[in-house]
């Protein structure tokens, strides 16, 4: 009989392409892996990777084995789920992937909340950007993630995925306060395409989508500086270095020497929450769904 625990080991080796990748996702050494594998091979007669430069190529028999295997596993969530629904107990560990702003925004009440109400449940935060929430679900490396899309450019969520909408979430415009700009009581979109932007992180979901706002309307986005931190680009914008959309989720105080204008139409992005369909059913992902909803509509009351 085959191994749950190997087979979930080939798929990782699968989904990362090397050993040491894999052994590095499942927090286990590149030794533990070999083994294994070594193990696995044995159980089908058949060898299942062969080296390619300094990773490794699956071959045909493991190409279908982890066919199978993503089924399996898939089985094995949904069984484990309707175990959990059986207790009805919010239990357990919830491995939690959000963005910055939604943990500043969201999670100090949502968290708050699902430890009073469930000492039992032990969640485990992990802040990342959409780009990297992504493949941590399809790796299984998260059982929920809080991602943002701006409107007009959807993420595309990976297969067996369910979510949920939290909150629209609206963008101003960051200005120095000097800045002629700065004093309006709105903006028109056409009025902020020249402006000298400091972006997200080069490549980011935010970062292609400022480039693809302003191209839509005629423009060339004129980028300065990529910042990942938000206090960063805040400090830059008081010292008169450039713009920012600035999100209001988690945005807190501005410092002196800032101003912040609307656009109009509003610059929106979604706020939402999603895990794998086959959980659906786990008690510790209804909490804390149920958690980040109560904490979306309590936000700015």
């Amino acid at each position: 009989m085959l191994s749950v625990d190997r087979l979930r080991v080939l798929h990782t080796i699968a989904t990362h392409g090397s050993l040491s990748a894999a052994a590095e996702a499942l927090h286990v050494t590149n030794s533990a892996v070999s083994q294994q594998l070594t193990k696995l091979e044995r159980e089908v007669g058949q060898p299942l990777v062969e080296r390619n430069g300094r990773g490794v190529r699956l071959t045909d028999a493991a190409e279908l084995l982890v066919e199978h295997t993503a089924k399996i596993l898939s089985l094995v969530h949904r069984a484990e789920a309707d175990l959990e629904a059986h207790r009805d107990d919010v239990t357990g560990h919830l491995r939690l992937s959000a963005t910055p702003t939604a943990v500043r925004g969201l999670l100090p009440h949502a968290l708050t909340a699902l430890r009073d109400a469930h000492p039992g449940l032990q969640v485990e935060l992990h802040e990342e950007e959409p780009h990297e929430s992504l493949p941590s679900m399809a790796r299984g490396d998260a059982d929920l993630a809080m991602v943002i899309d701006w409107v007009g450019s959807p993420l595309v969520l990976p297969a067996g995925m369910s979510r949920a909408p939290l909150m629209e979430d609206v963008g101003d415009i960051a200005l120095p306060a000097d800045h002629p700009l700065a004093h309006r009581e709105l903006l028109q979109p056409e009025e902020i395409l020249d402006l000298p932007w400091i972006s997200w992180s080069r490549g980011s979901i935010c970062d292609d989508w400022l480039h693809g706002m302003i191209r839509a309307r005629g423009g060339e986005p004129r980028v300065i500086h990529n910042v990942e931190e938000h206090q960063t680009k805040l400090a830059l914008i008081a010292a008169g270095i450039g713009a920012a959309v600035m999100p209001r989720l988690g945005r807190g105080p501005l410092p002196d020497g800032v101003r912040v204008v609307p656009v109009q139409p509003a610059l929106v992005r979604q706020v939402y929450v999603f895990w794998r369909t086959d959980a659906s059913r786990r008690p510790a992902i209804r909490a804390a769904v149920r958690a980040l909803r109560d904490a979306a509509g309590a936000y700015g009351d």
